[in-house]
């Protein structure tokens, strides 16, 4: 709930059956979609969730209460709670310190208007706020809490430790835009995120989708960016203790354990006997394979060229087109109609829709999620067209057969290749968006939008995904 808002001049609805206007349909699916124009109406809709002094959220479980409105530099996940979203049990008005620090990495990459002294308020807002959600996960929560009420209390669930990770990238690339008073308590953050991660970087902790527990490829994968870019940093006072290196040569080679044999496997059980975690024993049979992967070379350390990763991907595709395990009839009906697509979702054996009194095995396609593949396919565009190497391999292969390359394909063409790919994905999401409105999910069948509406991740992994294709062409 909101207690200031501004209407947006938006779109007409673009998720109605584009057999109702032939002219629409042109406009909606052809290669004449500017995928990139759309960048300023998605950068506002994200910007919508991110509250300031002037713009207040309230919190819809104490509407009346003041003293729970939202602080400056709170990131919502979504302005979705039941009693506005029918067919939803989900309230989505908290902040998250992952898909806060996901969201702030937009506007820190953004251009954005500064004020006095050169700094933009919307990050000192974010700095600001990340410390007092920090200040208040006291024990028994720890440092690596995920989730906050608008006001900066502790949600009492759960603990995730990719959020401080992801927090001090985030902040370490907003740094040089912050006022001098948000860059003393930047340095404090950073500083006391990597301590508390050195001392938990090797425990299981709860997964991206905070549905398990168990040794996450993902979580691992963004520890090791964060330690790789602290000791790259040059900002003063930014800590290096003498654990950071080893830290990040553990963390590698944790990551290559998840290898299967045919995938990486999204997390690991921990079965608390003191045995070594295997790819073999994987939390829960129908997790795999998991978007989160791909994730990991998005937000975390993986390469894009990994070959392995490249395997696991294909797999990801292949399980949600026609004949895969979790087939999306959309994807079918896209392909067909438009040449557009394929959606992507979470797993095989999702059952999440926003309602979990009624939850629908298969699970959607997500906007964040196909974005992020495409996102893969941008990246991994760009390391083609810099080294000039395709690295087709025995394990890769089947992800490039997915956009017409083999090892005899030029690096060039390659690379226009997966640029053509990453793009019927994104005009997907675009042409089964309301108004340009991002909800977080997709339906399978009919492709309207459905689950908490308004994602604000839904945004900013749109905004992400058009940065990296500006790299690759």
């Amino acid at each position: 709930m909101l207690t200031s808002a501004a209407p947006l001049d938006l779109p007409a609805r673009t998720n109605r059956p584009a057999s109702t206007s032939p002219a629409r349909e042109s406009v909606q699916n052809s290669s004449a979609v500017d995928l990139p124009s759309l960048v300023p109406i998605m950068y506002t809709l994200m910007f919508r969730n991110i509250a300031s002094n002037g713009f207040v959220f309230s919190d819809p479980q104490s509407p009346g209460d003041r003293s729970r409105d939202s602080k400056p530099g709170c990131v919502i996940a979504a302005p979705s709670f039941p009693a506005q979203t029918p067919g939803i049990d989900q309230d989505y008005v908290f902040n998250w310190v992952r898909d806060g620090a996901i969201t702030a990495m937009e506007v820190a990459k953004a251009v954005m208007p500064t004020g006095l002294g050169g700094s933009v308020e919307a990050l000192n807002d974010y700095v600001a706020f990340a410390d007092l959600c920090h200040a208040n996960a006291q024990p028994p929560w720890t440092k690596g809490h995920a989730c906050f009420t608008i006001a900066g209390d502790v949600r009492p669930w759960s603990e995730q430790n990719d959020g401080p990770a992801l927090q001090s990238i985030t902040i370490l690339a907003a740094y040089d835009q912050l006022d001098t008073d948000s860059r003393k308590r930047a340095v404090g953050l950073v500083n006391a995120n990597v301590a508390y991660l050195l001392g938990v970087y090797q425990n299981p902790t709860t997964n991206l989708w905070e549905e398990h527990a168990g040794y996450s490829f993902f979580a691992r994968s963004a520890q090791l960016r964060c330690f790789q870019e602290v000791l790259a940093s040059t900002i003063p006072g930014i800590d290096k203790p003498a654990g950071l290196r080893p830290a990040t040569d553990w963390l590698r080679q944790a990551l290559a354990d998840h290898w299967d044999g045919s995938m990486y496997v999204s997390v690991m059980a921990d079965r608390g006997n003191g045995v070594q975690p295997s790819p073999h024993d994987p939390v829960v049979s129908g997790y795999d394979p998991n978007v989160d992967i791909v994730q990991a070379a998005v937000y975390g350390a993986v390469p894009v060229t990994d070959t392995k990763l490249l395997a696991t991907a294909a797999q990801l595709r292949a399980q949600w087109e026609e004949g895969g395990i979790a087939f999306y009839p959309i994807n079918k009906s896209d392909r067909e109609r438009f040449g557009i697509g394929p959606l992507f979702g979470r797993y095989p054996g999702d059952v999440y829709d926003g309602d979990t009194s009624d939850p629908m095995l298969g699970g959607h396609p997500w906007a964040l999620s196909t974005c992020n593949v495409a996102e893969l396919h941008y990246k991994l565009a760009a390391e083609i067209k810099s080294s000039g190497k395709v690295p087709v391999d025995e394990l890769s292969a089947p992800f490039f057969v997915q956009s017409g390359i083999d090892a005899s394909t030029s690096p060039a063409d390659a690379a226009d290749a997966l640029v053509a790919t990453g793009d019927g994905m994104v005009r997907a999401v675009v042409y089964h968006s309301d108004h340009l409105e991002l909800s977080e999910q997709f339906d399978g069948t009919t492709g309207y939008e459905r689950s908490v509406r308004n994602l604000t991740w839904s945004y900013s992994a749109y905004l992400s995904a058009m940065r990296a294709r500006a790299q690759a062409v």
